[in-house]
């Protein structure tokens, strides 16, 4: 594996993680995280940005916005689940593109 592909993998753990304690000190809510990671996901598909790339691209654009989604909805004080619990839990929610290529 593309050792830039692991420190990605821990860089998304990471963010999680941090994302995880700022709810369970009441710092930011799952909701405000939640609506956050909406917005970053709606710019990153407008089509302004996402006009002229393929599926592959705007799903790998798109991962890790969808992975920190779903390591958010986990309760406070549950554990996130690993990278590939997550990665294989966002290849199963994703939606497919209308593409006009």
């Amino acid at each position: 594996m593309n050792v830039a592909n692991l420190q990605l993998e821990g860089l998304l753990m990471a963010i999680a993680s941090i994302n995880h304690v700022l709810v369970r000190k009441g710092v930011l809510s799952a909701e405000e995280i939640d609506i956050a990671l909406r917005k970053a996901e709606a710019s990153e598909t407008a089509e302004e940005r996402s006009g002229g790339m393929s599926s592959s691209s705007r799903d790998a654009v798109i991962f890790p916005i969808r992975l920190l989604q779903l390591a958010n909805q986990c309760q406070p004080e549950a554990d996130i689940p690993s990278f590939s619990a997550l990665a294989r839990m966002v290849g199963q929610i994703k939606e497919p593109y209308n593409d006009q290529m």
